[in-house]
């Protein structure tokens, strides 16, 4: 008996469409692990598919068939490669029919074009969308173990602030939760739902600006320092102001990304005919604010680099402050590594500088502690050896009067 399965991706995720179990064969001859997968609730596409007997087939085959959505990892972008998609009418998007003929466990591509289910004009973009959806909510769920993961509590952050800005951020933090809530109970944005929430994206657009401002104002501070002592005491001082301000950053991706799932399903339902444009839209907006992110981070990595090159320099002449100035930057250098991780900037831009930078937030450390001991353990040795090289020019110093002296008393002794 063939089986037969339909391969979707975006170059984010991997959608495999099917019967049930046969997705499941497929994810573990794959290595994919099944229990990260999301369901997706295919009843939303069949509005896409077409009339008629397309819909009556999908109705048909809605019983037996299953759609389920994993993150792209090193294991299913092997999986997306090794069969071939290709490029569908959707930017972004690609397709492949695979199967599993009789006995043979290898699985091979077949060419056919899309089932019935994804034949409809916008059946793809529909199913595009929800795949957009989901790594959305991942991305939201990452973002929550970050926070709890650096023990910040964003709200006591935000409270302790008095920018009115930072403050609606909070009311506008529950009214997306309660929407979130009520969309997943309904299964659908509703027009109350969406009058709710959509002033939100202008308030959080604010807020993700000013913590920007607060970076490069931190940033900027330590720039002006020169002097190795102000240079450990202003990094010390910054290590936890930069922490929340990052708490703060990753908060507003998890809201904004909150409002772009309830935007999305806004216009599936309200304006199907701009999904595509909108999914695009909200595709390259991300990604905007990924760059700057990226490059505001990059500068304060670059800073600790500095910082941690110039107490190397010196930890001979300084060994107090220079071990200090690694200590507070290693601190602010893993936090903000720690930060483009959770938002996978990493994944997006060239990782060589943040490998790096990674591992040197790692090894730092014991490195920090191995100098010191050993430039305090050479300072000493080379000021006794001075101490010493002293005492024997002052002992032949003192000879060479001693000699002198007797030289000229022996002369006019009578």
């Amino acid at each position: 008996m063939s089986v037969e399965l339909e391969l979707v991706s975006d170059g984010k995720g991997l959608t495999v469409l099917g019967n049930p179990d046969d997705i499941d064969r497929f994810f573990l001859s794959a290595g994919i692990n099944a229990e990260s997968a999301k369901d997706l609730d295919l009843a939303k596409i069949s509005s896409f598919a077409g009339t008629g007997g397309a819909i009556a087939q999908i109705s048909a085959n809605f019983a037996e068939s299953s759609g389920r959505w994993v993150k792209l990892t090193k294991e299913s972008a092997e999986a997306v490669s090794k069969h071939g998609l290709m490029a569908s009418k959707t930017p972004g998007v690609s397709h492949a029919m695979i199967g599993q003929p009789g006995d043979i466990k290898q699985w091979i591509q077949i060419a056919q074009a899309p089932s019935a289910l994804l034949a409809g004009p916008f059946a793809l973009t529909a199913l595009s969308t929800m795949m957009q959806q989901q790594a959305m909510q991942q991305q939201m769920d990452q973002i929550v173990e970050y926070l709890q993961e650096i023990n910040e509590k964003v709200d006591d952050v935000l409270r302790n602030q008095k920018d009115s800005v930072l403050s609606q951020m909070i009311g506008v933090d529950l009214t997306l939760e309660g929407a979130l809530t009520v969309r997943d109970q309904v299964g659908r944005v509703s027009d109350t739902t969406w009058s709710k929430v959509q002033g939100s994206e202008q308030i959080l657009a604010s807020t993700q600006s000013y913590a920007i401002r607060q970076l490069d104002a931190i940033s900027q501070k330590l720039q002006s320092k020169t002097d190795l002592g102000d240079i450990a005491k202003a990094t010390k001082e910054a290590e936890p102001k930069i922490r929340e301000w990052l708490a703060v950053l990753a908060h507003t991706f998890r809201l904004l990304d909150a409002f772009s799932v309830l935007e999305l399903d806004h216009v599936f339902e309200d304006m199907p005919d701009e999904l595509e444009l909108h999914r695009q839209g909200l595709i390259s907006a991300h990604q905007k604010r990924i760059d700057v992110i990226s490059k505001k981070t990059t500068e304060l990595l670059l800073e600790m680099d500095e910082n941690i090159k110039a107490a190397n320099t010196k930890v001979l002449l300084n060994p107090f402050d220079s071990p200090a100035v690694v200590t507070s930057s290693n601190k602010v250098t893993s936090e903000v590594v720690h930060f483009r991780r959770c938002l996978e900037i990493e994944s997006e831009h060239d990782s060589k500088d943040a490998r790096r930078w990674r591992e040197a937030a790692g090894e730092f450390g014991d490195k920090a502690v191995s100098t010191t001991v050993e430039g305090a353990t050479i300072a000493a040795e080379k000021a006794e050896e001075a101490l010493k090289t002293t005492n024997a020019a002052l002992k032949n110093a003192a000879s060479e009067v001693s000699d002198k002296f007797n030289t000229i008393f022996k002369r006019k002794r009578p």
